[in-house]
């Protein structure tokens, strides 16, 4: 036999010369969530190992993150005030606001802070915008949603990413941001963001799950592939400077088909039910929680994700400090 494949597999170091995949530590983000209170570090139920942070404990949170090697987190605020516009998002005094604020003052640019940019943790309803009866009204939102955006920016936030799915919001937010000055503020879009069951996790964590009804109006159906494709080019058109695929491990085929069409960097977020499903079949003994976390994200690299935000970053920074995946 002339061609023999096996004879690139021989041992450890041929196979990562030839590696077609490549990860690496600078394109992990780490979710961090923020709330209101003090002295407060509490572990998240359903995603154990994750945690919720009051700002003065948030330091030492974001300390052992960059001591690990992740030098890019994604802040979740989580108020201990709502009401149905979701003011609090907005508010210079946010929690978001206020822990940007904190964290740039102790690390600088050692930290690169993003900002998630959704009404749903604020409004007293737990949708993703202004509502008119029980209907999303997308225009309305739209303004909140650019002054949510400016809001982070002005704190020090170095990117913000929309996550709410309503039509021409990076638009909005991109106007915005230029008027004022900040031409320079990077916008990474959740523009293919579709309506999951694996977000369940999450919601309790931030004490988002809408109080009525689901989000299936704005957040996309999943059985559909083209659609991503133009709300991806749709988001780009309208300045978005990277482009999310949300979740990750069971859409691997929309983040290639994203990654084939667009000329922007391609995130994937690795969410909440991703992470709880790993820990649930690790803590049961039915499954080797490493190799599954580095199997996982190679998969997402592979499919062509660019950056990826993971609750397992830390993890995965580990791992490529030991040779187990990069």
């Amino acid at each position: 036999m002339n061609i023999r494949p096996r004879r690139l597999r021989g041992n450890e170091i041929l196979r990562k010369m030839v590696r077609e995949t490549r990860v690496d530590k600078s394109s992990l983000i780490y979710p961090v969530f923020v709330k209101e209170g003090t002295g407060i570090k509490e572990e998240i139920p359903t995603m154990p190992g994750q945690y919720r942070y009051s700002i003065d404990t948030l330091l030492k949170g974001l300390e052992e993150t960059l001591d690990a090697g992740v030098s890019k987190v994604m802040f979740f605020g989580i108020p201990d005030k709502k009401d149905e516009v979701g003011s609090q998002a907005y508010a210079k005094d946010g929690i978001v606001q206020r822990a940007v604020a904190k964290a740039k003052e102790a690390f600088g640019d050692d930290l690169y802070l993003i900002t998630d940019v959704c009404m749903c943790e604020y409004t007293s309803h737990g949708h993703c915008g202004v509502l008119c009866g029980h209907e999303v009204e997308n225009d309305k939102t739209l303004e909140l949603l650019a002054k949510t955006a400016l809001s982070h920016v002005q704190a020090g936030a170095d990117m913000v990413a929309p996550s709410d799915m309503m039509d021409g919001r990076v638009l909005a937010i991109r106007n915005l941001l230029d008027e004022n000055g900040y031409k320079e503020a990077p916008i990474m879009s959740y523009a293919v963001k579709y309506a999951s069951a694996f977000y369940g996790p999450f919601r309790d964590a931030a004490g988002s799950a809408p109080s009525f009804g689901d989000r299936k109006s704005y957040q996309m159906d999943y059985h559909n592939r083209r659609e991503g494709l133009k709300e991806a080019l749709l988001d780009v058109e309208e300045g978005a400077d990277i482009i999310m695929v949300k979740p990750a491990l069971s859409y691997l085929d929309i983040i290639r088909e994203v990654k084939n069409e667009l000329h922007v960097p391609v995130a994937a977020y690795s969410v909440s039910g991703e992470y709880a499903m790993v820990k649930a079949g690790a803590k049961l003994g039915y499954i080797e929680e490493d190799k599954i976390i580095c199997e996982m994200a190679a998969g997402a690299y592979r499919a062509g994700t660019d950056i990826y935000l993971t609750y397992f970053a830390k993890e995965i920074a580990k791992y490529i400090e030991e040779g187990r995946i990069g």
